[in-house]
């Protein structure tokens, strides 16, 4: 018999959530978002002491929506965080998600500059050996992480929006989906579950009535989508998104990002970013789109 039941009949189970990631992600501003979500969150907390911060938590009958910060700062933290998640997401009493955030190396060591602090992993030395040690040490935290969130180009407002519509909907048993355009010039997200390079299509850019025009332009969008290739494709996308939007609910994964790239990230990508959200919308999921290189220059 499983000693960890809920307590009552029918009682929701507590939601936990891992917070974890890079040094200089926005870890600070994952906490604040989540306190202001009604989570109780416990900073710095030692793998080792987690399941008993969780039992105590449950016996205080208020509490049923915790957060716990585990990261470098913690002492054994590399080699008892993997073990200490995998008994808690053994209990049938909470429902755990981990929250991995991550940025790249250049924004880390920026924001590192900008406080002036060292980083844990490199106090006396260069704060690029920091970033790379520490990225090796995360490598399997990150992949088994529920949620992963790339910050590099996220303002503090934005990834409060982004926390906010991932765990702002009750028990957080509602699946989220955040659909991105990018420009491959500028790098692929490092957050995204699906890619897709739309570059094979027509591009708006070599016309001239359309070049400085986006893929939230109509003339633009109708550019775009009227060549044969293009319906075919996203008849096809559409298919898989259909087939596969199902199996992520029926595997426990509560968030997805879909990246759609083209070169610049201003026409095409936007284009068919923008009709994947609308048609994920009116299949009843909650979406979001973002187009992340936008407003660069072309």
């Amino acid at each position: 018999m499983n000693r960890y039941k809920c307590r009552k009949e029918g009682e929701k189970k507590m939601r936990v959530v891992i917070i974890t990631g890079m040094s200089g992600a926005g870890k600070t501003v994952a906490v604040h978002s989540l306190e202001d979500l009604g989570y109780f969150v416990f900073d710095n907390m030692l793998p080792n002491l987690a399941e008993k911060f969780v039992d105590i938590m449950e016996k205080a009958s208020q509490f049923n929506k915790v957060a716990m910060v585990m990261d470098s700062r913690s002492q054994g933290f590399y080699d008892q965080v993997l073990p200490a998640i995998k008994e808690l997401k053994k209990r049938d009493d909470l429902k755990v998600s981990v929250l991995f955030l991550d940025a790249d190396d250049n924004k880390l060591i920026s924001r590192y500059k900008e406080t002036r602090r060292s980083h844990p992993l490199s106090p006396h030395g260069r704060l690029l050996d920091g970033v790379t040690a520490e990225r090796k040490l995360l490598n399997n935290l990150k992949s088994e992480s529920d949620i992963r969130i790339d910050t590099t180009t996220l303002t503090p407002r934005n990834l409060k929006l982004r926390i906010n519509k991932i765990f702002g909907h009750g028990e957080g048993s509602n699946f989220y989906i955040e659909v991105m355009s990018f420009g491959f010039k500028y790098g692929i997200p490092l957050d995204a579950d699906i890619v897709l390079d739309v570059r094979f299509l027509p591009n708006p850019f070599y016309v001239p009535e359309l070049k400085h025009l986006t893929g939230n332009d109509v003339p633009v969008q109708e550019y775009v989508m009227k060549s044969p290739l293009a319906k075919e494709f996203y008849s096809h996308l559409k298919a898989l998104l259909e087939t596969a939007m199902p199996g992520y609910i029926h595997e426990g994964k509560s968030n997805l990002t879909i990246a759609i790239g083209c070169t610049g990230g201003q026409h095409r990508s936007v284009t068919i970013a923008n009709k994947v959200a609308e048609d994920l919308k009116n299949d009843g999921y909650q979406v979001n789109v973002h187009h992340r290189d936008l407003d660069k220059a072309k």
